[in-house]
This record gives C-alpha cells, structure tokens and sequence, in this order.
C-alpha cells in the first residue's frame, strides 16, 4: 500500500519527534535541516521512538515508513500531505522558511508550525496561501506525549482544519483547537507561570531546582497527568463540588503568594546558581539517558491511565481500536473464507513494562500475550463480551508454556493458534508465538465451557460450537505441532 507522505522542515529535538511520529505510525518522511549532524540526531531521536511508542498500544503499529534527507526545501516537500516546520523562534527565519515552503509544496497541503510563542497571523503575514498555514504545536516527547495545540485564523477553513485533526488523531494526537489565538497559546502560558515562580523560589533561597522538581512530580504533577487542573480542584471541593471549592478558596487568589507579574533579572549569580543545582541533581546522567528514562517513565503511566480508559489513556486506547481495525488480525470465523491455517490471534510489540532485569520479556508476559491470543479466538467464534455477559464462557483448566528464544522491548511478535481439538465443552489450543520466522515461545491451553450461573462446565451455543468444530476439522490435517503434550524438562 502506498505511503502518505510528511515533510520535516528543522530536524532537532521536536522536529526529530515529529519524524518518529510520523514514520512510526507508517508515513514516508522527507527531512530538511542543514546541520551536517541532523541525520545523526534524528537517528537517536528514532531510535528513543523505536524503543518505546510501539509498546505504547496492544496491537502493532503499521509498518515503519522511510526518513530520507534532502538538501533542499523543495526535495522535502515534494508531493508531502502535511509539512511541519520546526526552525529556529525567530519570526523573520519562520517567515523565509515558510515562503521556501509554499514555492513548491502542495497547495492542499497542511503547513503546521510547532511555534510555541508566535500566532498564527504572525506566521501568516505575507504568505501566498495563508489559508494552509496553521499552528500545531506539539510536546516534547513528540512521538509520546497526545497533545497538540492546532491554533488557526479565520484564514484557515472548518474543512481544512477537519482534515488536519483527521491526520493528527490517525496518530495518537489529541488535536486541542485553541478558540482564540494568543501568545504562546495555552499549556506553555502555564509553564510560563509555574516557570517564574519556580526561579524566584530558587533565586530566594526557599528551595532548589531537585526539591521543586520533586514538588511537582510526587504531588500534584501525578493528578494533574490524570484529571488536568479543574477536575482536580472539583474534587478537592468534596460533596459540595465546584462551587463549594471557589468559596472556599477563591479568597487566596487575592493572598500575596505568587510572583507571576514579576520576574526575577537573569544575572550571571542566578544562572551559575540554577545551572549548578540542575548538574548536582542530574548531572549523573547523560541526556540520552535521561531521555529513555521519561520514555520509560510515561509509557508506564500511560499504560496505567490506558488499563483504566482515563485521561491520556483513554486516547491510546481509541487510537489502538483503529489500529485493531486496520490490523491483519483475524476476523469472525464466519467471515473467514478459508481456516485451513493456524489463526493470527495477536500481532504486537513488546512493551517496555514487559522486560525484566535482563532487558528481555519476562516469563509471566508470555502467558498474558497467550491469554490475549485465547480471548481473541473465543472472540473469533462468537464467545465476546455479549455471550459472556448472557452466561457462558471458556475457564482455562491447564497451561504449558515452553521458552524458545528472547523478545525484547519493541519486538514486533505474532501469536498463531491452532485448534488440536474442539468438541463439546472441550477446547485444546496451541500457540506458537513468532518474531517474523523465528519462533518465540509456545503455549498449549486446554478449556472447558463454562454456566457462570453455576460454575459447572456445560455445553456452547450452538453458533459457538459450529464456529469452532469448522476450524478444528480444517486444523486436524495439520502436522501435530513440536512441543505439544510435552512434559515440562522434556526437550527435542
């Protein structure tokens, strides 16, 4: 299948992050940056997105589009759907880059511009097609973190900016339409703020820069990653909610606590003072390390936000419901033409929180990806959430799992399942577990039907049993697989 293609106009830090993000999800992605290091640059900043987005979802993502570097505008743009422009906060710089953009871009294109301070009827100023001209601006880690501030002008039509939070939600994105456009938008105006108290606090003795990180990160920084600010104040208003709590606390907004109006002069003193508290708390780390250390950090909250459908988890999993739509994972068994091979039952990558010490999954998430692949087959002959919330199901009596090779964060690894029987209450299932032709791992499971009314095993409904004795006759010409009914210590 044809690729769509994005262009990278700036390959440093967000520009790196948006070309993961695009290419991760199956974009071809065309960079221009004339820094003689940029391909060196953009390579860790891939391979920090290889490592961790993939396991960001449950099924995997499409297959990885190709980056290729260009030495001009023009070569970059060429035939790109949408171009996101990453160059240096200089206004003037945006404006030439932009001009060079529109001389050979589509005219249809989407221009995004990852500007955290400028407006877009800044960037706009003197464009030929100011109408494809828009604000997306993202945050770092691009390929990680959902939101994307999508600020327009009037200049930019409903339908144009439509497809754009079409193409941004393709991704993972959440696409936050600002109603109106104001200096650096809405998320960083709070960083902003948070920002300039924190360097009165230091420049006042009151705390250092470890001390307001941990402020953050082991209090508030953790509700606000799952409830955001109002929420958050919602519930601290108790039974009585919101209104209760603007009563309550509405009159400290007039208390001299903060400094925000304020900003302290950024003499040598403070700078030495910052730079020399940020070397002691993290200077044991290079940036690299520090970066796969967030990564595995918000993968890991996410995931958790993603088990309970909330927040930013809520969104991955929307995003993972349209992967799973367009994956080659098997459909119903009565759709199915042909059931003669095994069945693709799960097609995804490893998670960082699946590896244990030895950088390798860990032995209980071979049999969660197993489990996985039993689910999706009782799925596939008709035993899903509504047969089971009627009364019936599959109990798993016996499983044995043999360890054939490693898989490691990021390894893209498919679960094939055969059926060596299913009649009755009786369902005998064997998985073998592949990375491309390598086998993995194997898990044989025995079932039995089951009346959640009486938790005694009892026979299907009919469909299900239909469904299920046409793929075990069509798998009974199969060769018996290696490992199946082997003892645990038996090997070949």
């Amino acid at each position: 299948m044809h690729k769509q293609v994005a262009a990278v106009i700036g390959g440093g830090v967000i520009g790196g992050g948006w070309a993961a993000r695009f290419a991760l999800n199956g974009w071809d992605v065309q960079i221009f940056d004339p820094d003689p290091q940029a391909e060196r640059k953009v390579g860790e900043v891939m391979a920090n997105a290889r490592r961790s987005l993939p396991g960001m979802v449950d099924v995997a993502l499409p297959s990885e589009g190709t980056l290729t570097f260009h030495d001009s505008i023009a070569a970059a743009v060429d035939g790109a759907v949408w171009i996101q422009e990453s160059v240096p906060e200089q206004l003037a710089i945006k404006h030439t880059t932009l001009a060079e953009i529109q001389k050979s871009c589509l005219p249809d294109a989407v221009i995004g511009s990852s500007t955290s301070g400028f407006k877009p009827s800044e960037l706009q100023e003197g464009a030929t097609r100011p109408e494809q001209i828009i604000v997306a601006h993202p945050f770092n880690p691009v390929y990680l973190l959902p939101l994307i501030e999508v600020v327009p002008t009037r200049a930019n039509t409903p339908a144009f900016l439509d497809g754009a939070d079409t193409i941004l939600k393709s991704m993972g994105f959440y696409p936050l339409r600002v109603r109106k456009e104001i200096d650096a938008h809405i998320a960083d105006r709070f960083l902003e703020a948070v920002w300039r108290e924190a360097l009165w606090l230091v420049k006042d003795g009151v705390a250092t820069t470890e001390e307001i990180d941990n402020a953050i990160r082991y209090g508030f920084g953790i509700r606000w990653a799952q409830m955001g600010l109002f929420e958050t104040y919602r519930v601290a208003g108790g039974e009585a909610g919101m209104k209760h709590f603007m009563a309550q606390f509405g009159p400290a907004l007039k208390w001299p606590w903060t400094k925000l109006m304020d900003v302290p002069e950024f003499t040598d003193e403070l700078v030495d003072l910052i730079a020399g508290q940020s070397d002691e708390q993290s200077g044991a780390y290079s940036i690299r390390e520090l970066e796969r250390i967030r990564d595995t950090n918000l993968v890991a909250m996410m995931r958790a936000l993603k088990a309970q459908d909330w927040g930013a988890g809520a969104l991955m999993n929307a995003h993972e419901a349209t992967l799973r739509a367009g994956a080659p994972l098997g459909a119903r068994v009565d759709d199915l033409d042909d059931v003669s091979a095994p069945l693709l039952t799960v097609h995804r990558a490893v998670p960082l929180d699946w590896t244990d010490y030895n950088g390798h999954m860990n032995e209980a998430k071979y049999l969660q990806a197993f489990c996985d692949a039993t689910d999706r087959f009782m799925e596939m002959i008709g035993c899903d959430a509504d047969y089971i919330s009627a009364g019936g199901s599959y109990f798993t009596a016996e499983t044995h799992i043999r360890h054939v090779n490693e898989a490691l964060a990021g390894t893209v690894i498919d679960v094939r399942t055969q059926v060596l029987s299913g009649a009755g209450k009786k369902l005998h299932l064997f998985h073998e577990m592949y990375a491309g032709e390598t086998l993995l791992a194997t898990g044989e499971h025995f079932l039995l039907h089951v009346s959640l009314e009486t938790r005694r095993p009892s026979d299907p409904a009919p469909h299900i049993l239909a469904a299920l004795e046409r793929v075990a006759t069509a798998h009974a010409a199969l060769d018996a697989p290696a490992g199946m009914g082997r003892a645990v210590g038996q090997r070949p």
